[in-house]
């Protein structure tokens, strides 16, 4: 395939290494400076924030391949930063339990790891201290995130790779936002053959001895201790732990138990029948990759049916995939202004319609409302930091029938998603807000009060397409 046009100019690809002009056209990824590594150059260094795992993680690949080809040790690093945007205590609480892991499973392909917190966290420092001769990253689509990646591709004056590395398909072969699913569908699943095989996961061919005195956080620390003006309102949660060990062993849990039946039992939230890994995703400790190969030796087992791989497959890949696609391509993707021209004018046109009832943020909050159904999934997401996703979609469309207005609406469903949720300040979050509020990946419907032709959700006819009374009283059996 050929290059994309951000890719290193000629010029500086004429000084790299046979090999590194190759991985350079790798279409997943991105070379955000270019340049030939630092010929006095004492290591290559990964900066991991999105993909935080040891195994299976296309970056760690690439820098694996860029170091032993350079015949340098790999380091790789993780800042803890107290300010990411919208994080709180349970969200790091949940990626501080995977530290161990990724420590642990770096080593074993002898590869060193390095964590550090505020003040002393700063990445150029790092790659000064440890005469880096390039740097590795990943990608992340949301704006904050490709914000620092460009900063620091200004700014640093040795060559700097990004790599896309939690999508199984690379979202740059994809150059325009796809409306429907179902006309990006077949280029995904062209594409698949090419993807869908497991990872070398080599070993780096050099070790790296940490110098005297180098500074580096003990990972089963907690990362937090200290920060003063951190969030520390929402609670962390025993429902999940964090960490790639513990999304492996629910992986296997859910081929061994569940995905049996996932075509049938996947719209039921009373039912255990989804695999619970959006976390994991959010964070990295899993690759779609790993998940998607489980599934596929499943059905060659004989231990599930070609049908429940099609649907598992179709969410984890064809409506995951869609929404990194809607967030790198749609600037304004959390809120009401990536609506389509359709949404936008039919939400105006009922903008004023009166709510009956109406909420405050803070009642929806504490799941204060008329609705028992609506107040359960709210619930489950506060105690667990998770909710199913058939409810997610009722979940968000209530709110546009309760708030004063659409963008309101829209506003809210984002700040409550990015607090609670585990996966929350995630592509697959925002694109669901935005299909449920917003008509995004949707198309008109009947007109009707508050909602226009927007799709509407009814509490009577949600209800009925599973057991909600048993659904709501296991949400309120369950302990904070």
């Amino acid at each position: 395939m050929a290059a994309k046009a951000d890719k290193t100019p000629e010029k500086s690809k004429e000084e790299l290494p046979a090999l590194l002009k190759v991985l350079a056209d790798d279409p997943r990824v991105t070379v955000r400076r270019g340049g030939a590594p630092l010929p006095e150059g004492k290591c290559v260094v990964y900066w991991m924030q999105r993909a935080q795992r040891g195994f299976d993680n296309p970056a760690v690949d690439l820098a694996v391949a860029i170091a032993n080809e350079l015949g340098l040790p790999l380091v790789v690093y993780f800042s803890a930063i107290s300010n990411f945007p919208h994080a709180n205590l349970r969200h790091y609480c949940f990626l501080n339990q995977g530290l161990a892991d990724i420590e642990e499973d770096l080593a074993e392909r002898n590869i060193a790891f390095v964590v550090r917190r505020p003040p002393g966290n700063s990445l150029e420092a790092l790659l000064g201290e440890v005469g880096a001769a390039m740097v590795i990253g990943d990608e992340n689509p949301c704006r904050e995130p490709e914000r620092w990646r460009k900063v620091l591709a200004r700014r640093l004056s040795l060559p700097f790779w990004t790599v896309d590395a939690d999508v199984v398909v690379p979202s740059s072969i994809f150059s325009r936002h796809f409306y429907m699913l179902h006309n990006m569908r077949p280029k995904l699943h062209a594409e698949l053959p090419r993807y869908l095989h497991p990872l070398e996961n080599a070993k780096a061919q050099h070790r790296w001895a940490k110098p005297r005195g180098f500074e580096h956080f003990a990972v089963r620390e907690d990362v937090t201790h200290g920060w003063r003006d951190f969030d520390r309102s929402v609670k962390p949660v025993d429902h999940f732990t964090g960490g790639t060990h513990a999304a492996l062993k629910r992986l296997r849990h859910f081929v061994q138990h569940q995905l049996a039946h996932y075509d049938t039992q996947r719209n039921h939230p009373e039912v255990d029948g989804t695999s619970q890994l959006s976390p994991y995703l959010h964070f990295g400790h899993i690759s779609p990759l790993t998940i998607a190969l489980a599934v596929e030796d499943a059905v060659t087992a004989g231990h599930a049916t070609q049908a429940a791989r099609d649907s598992y497959l179709d969410e984890l890949i064809g409506w995951r995939e869609l929404s990194v696609n809607f967030v790198k391509h749609v600037p304004g993707y959390d809120s009401i202004e990536c609506a389509p021209e359709w949404a936008k004018k039919t939400l105006e046109e009922h903008s004023r319609d009166r709510r009956d009832p109406g909420y405050a943020l803070e009642e929806l909050e504490r799941g204060e409302t008329c609705d028992e159904l609506w107040n359960a999934g709210q619930v489950q997401m506060v105690k667990t930091g998770w909710m199913h996703n058939y409810l997610r979609m009722y979940w968000a469309k209530k709110i546009l029938e309760w708030a004063p207005n659409p963008a309101i609406a829209w506003e809210w469903a984002v700040i409550l998603n990015d607090k609670y949720e585990l996966d929350g300040r995630d592509p697959n979050g925002y694109s669901g807000i935005a299909w449920a509020i917003g008509g995004v990946h949707d198309r008109p419907w009947f007109d009707r009060p508050i909602f226009g032709t927007i799709r509407f959700m009814s509490g009577a006819s949600t209800g009925k397409k599973f057991d909600s009374k048993r659904y709501i009283a296991q949400v309120s059996a369950l302990e904070v």
